[in-house]
């Protein structure tokens, strides 16, 4: 008979187990497995602990004891000096209480064969007398030698599924040809020359197996958990982003209503002051009228009189000019009343509400885009070997010395360009540089693939969306075709902003808060990384560096 060893009952596979207990779920049959005692692969009972830290079944190491000189523990073989005191693990019993309990792992209450009246509930089977036993009638089986050799098992009512039908033996080989559990018998029959191993060998091949996949479960649930938390954490990014546009929605239409009122009130007073000025002059041409009036009735009344004396003599003295119209009166058909204000007076009360409401809107937008400030650094990996960059990789300007450096795929070797470190396949970001004391740069984004080796062209057909200084005062978007651009003020900082869902490449002049150019309607499909250059240093006239800064949102 065999000697009494470590998983001396047909180990049950996670598929096995469910197929026992159809209510385990895979994560419960993980639960069971560390609950599992390695002697008896069953859920603890009565758990107690060895001084190395491992737990089993209580009757399962005073079996294991009893049988030997030696006290060590059947799992990790550490050696005790003498054998220790076993004293139950409440807190491991009332776990696995809660667990059998919970998962319906208590299998129907098996009772003692052997009791003959009231028939007491069993402590264990016994696989080789195919029998269950109440801990009174157990006893021989811990104290005679033959039968404490054999294999135990916590009670169960279907016992026969232990046992070889054939054979009426303990299951304890594994046929892989067959895939099916056998007896020592079988090895001399059906399954002779068949691969077989130990029940133990196949249930530590299968534990295997089943861990791996248990670790592949874990990962994916952990990838799972981590993807709530991104959009939880997106959601409430989301959210906070909507409170903050909401306030500042608010403040913009109040600064608008404000802007708008104020432009109301100064063109009303204006539209008074026009009707005080019209009337002044109608007071005025009113006056010159009646004066005018005046003369001509003193005039009229001269030639009634003239005209009908009979002194011929008086008649022909009077001097003619005296009483011909006065050659200072007025062209009245060549004077216009006004009647409502003047077309210039509303033309100017427009424009100056335009630009109100361009820069509280400009403002507006760029607030929102500076929250979306990510923090970027060059990659000396794509620097042309002329460019010298910054110890804090913030900085970069163009030497004259062309340094040597390895020319590796990533490295650009015609044009003065670096890339920014880190790239981008989604969401919004933003930064600033400062272009500060330079006659040329060019600035902008560009895709992962772009052409880095000869000549370049840059447009976003070939991957670039940039804007560019060129001598000192030329500004141009290099869109396909490049587009020149009119700008009030040369930026001293220029901030970009990109939104790669919805493909929009803006540029703006951070300082003035104004609009520079915008690539709208665009497709991104690869990773976008910043793009910075100095251009060349045209005898120390554009030295100054590029410098990457810190972002202030503007208030």
């Amino acid at each position: 008979m065999a000697e009494f060893s470590i998983s001396t009952k047909p180990r049950q596979t996670k598929q096995q187990s469910m197929e026992i207990n159809p209510s385990l779920s895979s994560s419960s049959v993980s639960l069971s497995e560390e609950l599992q005692c390695c002697v008896c692969l069953d859920v603890f009972s009565d758990p107690v602990s060895t001084p190395c830290g491992h737990n089993f079944c209580r009757i399962c190491l005073k079996q294991c004891w009893d049988d030997s000189q030696i006290y060590s523990c059947p799992y990790c073989k550490e050696t005790f000096s003498k054998r220790p005191e076993l004293n139950i693990n409440t807190a491991l019993r009332e776990i696995t209480l809660i667990f059998k309990e919970k998962f319906s792992l208590r299998r129907s209450e098996v009772l003692c064969d052997f009791c003959n009246e009231r028939k007491l509930k069993a402590l264990k089977s016994c696989l080789m007398c195919q029998m269950s036993y109440c801990e009174t009638h157990l006893e021989p089986h811990q104290r005679v030698l033959n039968l404490k050799k054999h294999k135990l098992i916590d009670p169960v009512e279907n016992i026969k599924d232990y046992i070889c039908e054939k054979h009426e033996r303990p299951l304890e080989l594994f046929c892989r040809d067959d895939q099916t559990c056998v007896c020592v018998f079988c090895t001399d029959g059906d399954h002779k020359n068949h691969n077989t191993v130990s029940l133990e060998e196949e249930s530590k091949e299968k534990k295997t197996q089943l861990m791996k996949t248990q670790t592949d479960i874990q990962q994916m649930i952990q990838k799972r958990i981590k993807k709530i938390q991104d959009i939880k954490h997106s959601a409430e990014l989301r959210k906070r982003s909507r409170e903050q546009e909401k306030a500042a929605s608010v403040e913009l239409f109040s600064d608008l209503i404000r802007s708008i009122e104020r432009c109301q009130t100064e063109l009303l007073e204006m539209m008074e002051d026009e009707q005080k000025a019209a009337e002044k002059q109608d007071e005025d041409l009113i006056k010159d009228l009646e004066q005018e009036i005046t003369d001509l009735k003193w005039r009229d009344i001269e030639l009634e009189k003239i005209t009908h004396s009979e002194d011929h003599l008086h008649l022909i003295q009077i001097d003619p000019s005296s009483l011909h119209m006065p050659s200072d009166m007025k062209n009245w058909s060549k004077i216009s009343m006004k009647t409502h204000v003047s077309v210039e007076t509303l033309r100017r009360a427009l424009i100056q509400l335009q630009e109100t409401l361009n820069e509280k809107l400009t403002q507006t937008v760029l607030m929102k885009m500076q929250q979306y400030a990510v923090d970027v650094t060059l990659d000396p990996d794509t620097a042309h070997p002329k460019l010298i960059l910054s110890e804090d990789r913030k900085q970069v300007r163009h030497g004259d010395i062309k340094h040597e450096l390895p020319d590796n795929p990533e490295r650009f070797d015609e044009y003065v360009y670096v890339l920014g470190k880190t790239g981008f396949t989604s969401g919004r970001f933003y930064f600033e540089v400062q272009v500060k004391d330079k006659t040329d740069w060019d600035l902008g984004v560009a895709r992962v693939s772009i052409n880095r080796k000869g000549d370049i062209t840059m447009t976003p057909r070939d991957g670039f969306w940039t804007v560019v200084l060129r001598n000192e005062n030329e500004y141009w978007a290099c869109d396909d075709p490049a587009v020149s651009l009119s700008l009030k003020v040369k930026p001293q900082k220029v901030g970009v902003f990109v939104d790669y869902e919805e493909g929009l490449v803006c540029f703006y002049d951070v300082e003035s808060r104004s609009h520079i150019y915008s690539f709208t309607a665009q497709t991104f499909t690869e990773k976008l990384f910043p793009l910075f250059s100095p251009c060349l240093n045209d005898e120390g006239k554009n030295s100054a560096p590029l410098i990457i800064s810190p972002v202030h949102c503007n208030k």
